[in-house]
């Protein structure tokens, strides 16, 4: 690891998944979808037992991933909260 490098093991960027934005790695679930319910009132363990398909280090790291970046995870809040409000967790 280089002096200064964050490393974010579970997070990744790829061009054609979900606009490039931060996504766990290996899915198609970005991490403001994961930050955004924890705004709305999920607890962590809320989350991991709705995202059955993702382990706890997966989700801790999308936190983790947030608060090194939270100006760009904002801005996805942002820019999707009208598609985020019509959605529910199923």
């Amino acid at each position: 690891m280089i002096k200064g490098q964050i490393i974010h093991p579970y997070i990744t960027h790829k061009d054609d998944v979900c606009g490039g934005r931060s996504i766990i790695d290996g899915t198609r679930i970005t991490v403001w979808v994961i930050i955004n319910w924890y705004k709305k009132g999920l607890c962590i363990e809320e989350i991991i037992q709705e995202y059955t398909q993702l382990t706890p280090a997966q989700i801790h790291d999308a936190f983790s991933y947030y608060y090194d970046n939270q100006s760009e995870i904002e801005n996805d809040i942002l820019e999707n909260e009208e598609l985020f409000n019509d959605k529910t967790l199923s």
